[in-house]
């Protein structure tokens, strides 16, 4: 373990005022109810006016909270003081009322929930050690609680340390599950939002061509006028040679501009009719051509053809979700690349195969998940299964594609089989 993250002041670990407060509420008002219960349906005799008092306490503490704190979002130190103070606030109940044989002495293990949950590990093992030692002091150290007979209640001490181990048990095991919940619940969230970015930037990238038209469209004219005028000041120069050399430059320039414009009209119309539609095979020659410009490793397309041929939309999902894939498989490949793509009545299937390493066992079944850490020296930890496999998986999966991995392929590296139902197709 890197004890150096146990207190991450400068990350995003906050807790949010509006839930804590609301939190401390419901416990106070079930703290005022229990104890009144208690000592007048019950009619157990403890010190309710000190209890009172004490309740009274954490009310005024959570007002200031709610009206005098201004931020809205408690950083880790000043949101586990309040903790820390709730936890005194229940013992001192419980110390008052019969100490771990009160059956509420369980709640005494929220606070370190709520930290688990909300704010750093560091923050939570702390409140954990107070937890467990103001556990063991109202064990020892506690008021008696009366019962009907007003005799006094005595338990054997296995009882009372079981009762210690349990609450203990329940703290560790709850207050895992709650860092662990946080963290996967904040790299999921994180791995959305980048999903989005990646959706946006796609989108984009689209829409340039677009704009690119418009410009040309819009700067042809001015153009065209900057030639007329250059050709009919050319004329008037006459003999002047500096003057006419000058202006042959101009009109040479103005004509290239125009020639640029005019192939990115050109581009656009192409792309405009490309996007529509296209094949499934065109739009894989497409990729695997782009990465063919900056990798020397062969890359083989092979296509079992059906007569029936699928053509899609050319969404930014498909191809992002695609590129990730075959850029993952080119990054870890040694030498080579093979790529399959079947089309039929029931199935397009397109595997993708490398002669690289293949997938660690470690997580093979890890697959799609945001941050990914592998035990396998082949693979650093920024060698983009995490997150760009989960962003990959998401994208496809949400074009109706099921994806399969496999540790090794035909060339003894990764397989990866994406496969689509026709029908998944069938409005394109």
């Amino acid at each position: 373990m890197d004890f150096s993250t146990l207190f991450r002041t400068k990350e995003n670990l906050n807790l949010d005022k509006n839930t804590l407060t609301i939190l401390r509420y419901i416990a106070i008002f079930g703290q005022f109810l229990a104890i009144n219960i208690v000592y007048f349906y019950l009619d157990l005799r403890f010190p309710i006016e000190a209890s009172y008092a004490v309740i009274l306490v954490g009310l005024l503490t959570n007002l200031y909270l709610q009206f005098r704190i201004k931020i809205n979002q408690l950083k880790d130190f000043y949101a586990s003081i309040f903790l820390v103070y709730d936890l005194i606030q229940l013992s001192i109940l419980l110390y008052l009322t019969g100490g771990i044989f009160n059956p509420f002495c369980f709640l005494l293990i929220i606070p370190a929930i709520v930290s688990s949950t909300f704010l750093s590990m560091g923050t939570t093992i702390i409140l954990g050690i107070i937890t467990s030692l103001l556990l063991l002091v109202i064990s020892f150290f506690h008021l008696p609680l009366p019962g009907e007979d007003m005799n006094l209640l005595h338990f054997p001490n296995f009882y009372k340390i079981g009762i210690i181990i349990s609450v203990f048990i329940g703290l560790i095991f709850l207050s895992y599950f709650g860092i662990r919940f946080a963290g996967e619940t904040k790299k999921r969230s994180e791995a959305l939002n980048k999903l989005q970015e990646v959706i946006s930037k796609e989108y984009e990238l689209e829409s340039l061509g677009g704009q690119a038209a418009a410009a040309a469209h819009s700067l042809g004219t001015p153009l065209a006028t900057i030639s007329v005028v250059a050709k009919e000041l050319k004329k008037e120069i006459g003999s002047n040679t500096e003057l006419s050399k000058d202006v042959d430059l101009l009109i040479s320039q103005t004509k290239r501009c125009s020639e640029i414009l005019k192939q990115i009209s050109k581009k656009q119309i192409e792309e405009d009719i490309f996007l529509s539609s296209i094949k499934f095979e065109d739009l894989l020659e497409e990729i695997i051509n782009s990465f063919k410009e900056t990798s020397s490793k062969k890359i083989d397309l092979s296509v079992t053809k059906d007569e029936n041929k699928i053509s899609i939309q050319r969404t930014p999902e498909i191809i992002y979700g695609l590129r990730n894939f075959i850029g993952n498989a080119v990054k870890f490949s040694k030498s080579r690349v093979k790529i399959n793509l079947t089309s039929d009545q029931k199935i397009i299937e397109i595997k993708i195969n490398d002669d690289g390493p293949g997938i660690p066992e470690d997580i093979i079944t890890k697959i799609g998940e945001p941050y990914i850490k592998s035990k396998s020296k082949e693979l650093s930890s920024n060698s983009g299964l995490g997150l760009g496999t989960f962003l990959g998986k998401t994208l496809l999966e949400r074009q109706n594609a099921k994806l399969l991995f496999r540790r090794n392929s035909d060339l003894g590296g990764a397989l990866v089989i994406i496969t689509w139902k026709p029908e998944s197709f069938s409005n394109s």
